[in-house]
């Protein structure tokens, strides 16, 4: 990646991956930020949405926001919505707000949503600012930009291993270690928030890369410092690929990881399955 093309983030630190051993990231972008509300190639890239943009009226949203049922997604692929303004989440539609989100995560990428559920006027998102299991609410009419997004990720804790799929066809397979007893990684449907590199792969406990997702390590020990977020991760350990070895995290050989840094779009739906 080319350096222009890069944002240093703040020291961080997720949860459930086995180290509190801060590491400093950068933010994978593969292109420059976006000057206009279609789903144009440069913007797709812009916000880690890599899959080639749908047909006109299939995914862009106008400046702010479109309605949910004037969206039509081609067949199979997801809707996420980028986040342009601070916007506010709520529990429901039009109910009571619980967080205000900003146009960047905590990390420094853009914030980009998966939509799982749509009523007139709302959007249901995955946010890491709600519990597991929970669906949070921003208005179809907020400042944002949609996509189509065609990747899938399915990870299941009884194979250990991790299926990645591109308009329905493997992209990868690979192990993955799996949350340790007492720390095992939560089932449930989380979304996909930062790509994020290390930039020390081979001293670092994450790896050479991570993929951020929207959920939460739910049994983090009392002495752990660092925070409660899921992620996909290579790893400075990988003999323990396979195994339940980690706090929660899943830990993935640093081949796959690279390839998945450069190709999963931000707003990727990963499901994990028991």
């Amino acid at each position: 990646m080319r350096r222009s093309l890069a944002l240093i983030a703040p020291l961080v630190v997720l949860a459930g991956c086995g180290s509190a051993k801060p590491v400093r990231t950068v933010v994978v972008q593969t292109g420059g930020t976006a000057t206009t509300p279609t789903a144009t190639a440069a913007t797709a890239a812009a916000t880690g949405t890599t899959a080639p943009p749908p047909a006109p009226g299939a995914s862009a949203a106008p400046t702010g926001g479109v309605p949910p049922q004037q969206v039509v997604l081609p067949r199979g692929d997801r809707l996420t919505v980028n986040l342009r303004r601070a916007t506010a989440l709520r529990v429901a539609p039009g109910g009571r707000v619980v967080a205000r989100l900003a146009a960047k995560t905590q990390f420094g990428s853009p914030t980009v949503l998966a939509v799982v559920a749509k009523r007139p006027g709302w959007y249901g998102v995955l946010s890491p600012q709600i519990p597991n299991g929970r669906v949070g609410w921003i208005s179809a009419r907020a400042a944002l930009v949609g996509y189509a997004n065609g990747f899938s990720v399915h990870a299941s804790l009884g194979h250990r291993q991790v299926v990645v799929r591109r308009d329905g066809k493997v992209l990868a397979r690979f192990p993955v270690a799996i949350g340790r007893p007492g720390n095992g990684t939560p089932p449930g449907t989380y979304a996909v928030t930062d790509k994020l590199r290390t930039g020390d792969p081979a001293t670092s406990p994450y790896g050479c890369c991570i993929l951020a997702l929207s959920g939460h390590q739910v049994n983090v020990p009392q002495d752990w410092g660092g925070g409660d977020r899921l992620a996909i991760h290579s790893t400075d350990a990988p003999a323990t690929i396979g195994e339940a070895a980690s706090l929660g995290c899943l830990r993935a050989p640093e081949t796959v990881m690279k390839l998945l840094v450069q190709v999963v779009p931000l707003g990727t739906v990963v499901k994990i399955s028991a």
